[in-house]
């Protein structure tokens, strides 16, 4: 009996190591890139909880019964970054499905927006500040922001986007229509 039980751990030990994260700094630069951005920032606490439920979600985040290379990044407290490298296995709407629940459970356990796209984040020194487009639309017609200012392109596709597109005045972004 003891021997059974041995394979039997041994083979459960070695499911949980082919479901391992992906380091982030390894996906290439074509791994798909999810970014969800909060309405606030979150608390130290949060964010351990929020990495801890992060990397039980990826690490069980299948398509098709194929486990899924993913990883993630939390940047300036307030963005949770989604990474997948798909020359293993790419995602299926219904595993897209199942990303889009779990964070849809983050909004309402940290009551926090992530899914409204309709937003836009923007550092104002370091700090980031959150508003809706109509009032930063307002904001660039009153000259308070400019083509300089520092925005955050979220639709970004890969990561290759996201390193080099991300994070940039809004001149070299989508934000630079309302400049």
């Amino acid at each position: 009996m003891q021997i059974s039980i041995d394979k039997y751990f041994i083979y459960f030990f070695y499911l949980k190591l082919k479901a391992m994260l992906t380091d982030f700094n390894t996906l290439p630069e074509n791994a798909r890139i999810w970014i969800y951005q909060a309405d606030r920032s979150f608390t130290p606490e949060e964010l351990v909880e929020i990495r801890n439920e992060l990397d039980t979600f990826l690490r069980d985040w299948t398509a098709h019964g194929s486990n899924l290379q993913a990883s993630f990044e939390l940047r300036y407290k307030r963005f949770i970054i989604i990474g997948l490298d798909q020359s293993q296995a790419s995602a299926s709407g219904c595993s897209i499905d199942a990303s889009v629940r779990f964070i849809q459970h983050l909004e309402k356990k940290y009551d926090v927006q992530l899914l409204d796209k309709m937003n836009v984040s923007y550092k104002q020194g370091e700090y980031i500040a959150y508003k809706p487009l109509s009032e930063f639309k307002k904001m660039a017609k009153q000259k308070a922001v400019s083509k300089n200012t520092i925005v955050f392109n979220n639709l970004v596709n890969t990561k290759m986007e996201y390193e080099e597109h991300w994070e940039v005045p809004a001149s070299e972004s989508w934000h630079g229509r309302f400049m």
